[in-house]
């Protein structure tokens, strides 16, 4: 069953699958949302409304969509790479190309180690 999120501004609304969700990005008052196949959209609601809506539309989100930093909220499932010097975040579009996050290294290394403790309980199972 494909879940969806779903926006509504005055003029608009807008109804995404959750899995094309590629990231959210931080501009001021405005939120970036770009989509795994490249789409944009922007709306005039900040990051954390944005966070807050996600959390009461989609169940378990956390699981799927997690901030990383004040600026982002990515989609876990399309990571490719976490490289902490460089701090690089790439993740995967669905036309297999990477597209490239910079991030300060405290968020990526929370990220990092999200990620290595989802990796451990799921072999514990």
């Amino acid at each position: 069953m494909d879940r969806y999120l779903i926006i509504k501004t005055r003029d608009e609304l807008l109804r995404i699958r959750i899995e094309q969700i590629l990231y959210f990005e931080a501009d001021r008052n405005y939120t970036k949302l770009i989509l795994n196949n490249g789409i944009q959209f922007t709306f005039a609601i900040n990051i954390g409304k944005i966070e807050e809506i996600l959390e009461n539309q989609v169940t378990g989100c956390k699981m799927i969509l997690m901030r990383v930093g004040k600026s982002h909220i990515i989609n876990k499932n399309h990571i490719l790479q976490i490289n902490l010097p460089r701090q690089k975040l790439l993740l995967l579009t669905a036309e297999g190309k990477a597209r490239e996050l910079i991030i300060s290294k405290d968020p990526l290394k929370v990220l990092k180690d999200s990620l290595e403790n989802e990796i451990r309980e799921d072999a514990k199972m």
